[in-house]
């Protein structure tokens, strides 16, 4: 399974880690992508965080929900709820993301059951996020847990995809190309 490390800016701060030291505890379990996430921060101290990830890790860097800050990574991820944001209708929401960050961005998004990945079949993105495939003491808001069907509905994505929510590094699913694992569980 490949690993896609969630790198959290709170949880970051809360155990004392640097951003350095994420990024080497995620080289070293062979990480292929780094999604910063920061739902606190403010735009300047983000970019920095995403400066100083790139110039120490080559792999895909992924930005959480922060798009305008794109240009100083290979993607953007966005929630259900954070596309809602954008327009209340999520195709257009999609649309109108990938018109700001270009084709040469990945562009990812949550989903959470059958139905929104046949939805997002219908979108623009190169991957989805799937779950929750576990609870999880990151998110507090999770509504449902797919466990044992998160292998199941992959099947239906056209795209990528990366099971999240509680995955482990050991977790291993046949429809499923990343296991996304959160800086709680790689520190």
């Amino acid at each position: 399974m490949k690993l896609y490390a969630l790198c959290d800016q709170d949880i970051l701060d809360k155990n004392g880690i640097s951003i350095d030291e994420f990024v080497d505890i995620a080289k070293t379990q062979n990480a292929e992508i780094i999604q910063y996430r920061n739902k606190n921060g403010d735009i300047a101290f983000m970019k920095e965080q995403l400066i100083a990830i790139r110039k120490q890790f080559e792999g895909f860097l992924i930005i959480n929900d922060a798009y305008e800050l794109a240009e100083y990574c290979d993607g953007v991820h966005m929630g259900q709820e954070d596309l809602l944001e954008i327009d209340s209708d999520i195709h257009k929401a999609v649309a109108i993301l990938r018109s700001v960050i270009n084709e040469d961005k990945i562009l990812g998004i949550s989903t959470h059951n059958e139905e929104e990945v046949l939805e997002a079949n219908k979108m623009d993105l190169n991957y989805i996020g799937l779950g929750a495939f576990r609870n999880t003491a990151t998110k507090t808001d999770i509504t449902s847990v797919l466990g044992n069907q998160l292998d199941k509905i992959a099947a239906h994505s056209k795209h990528l995809v990366a099971a999240i929510g509680g995955v482990k590094l050991n977790d291993d699913f046949e429809n499923v190309t990343y296991n996304v694992i959160g800086s709680g569980l790689l520190l």
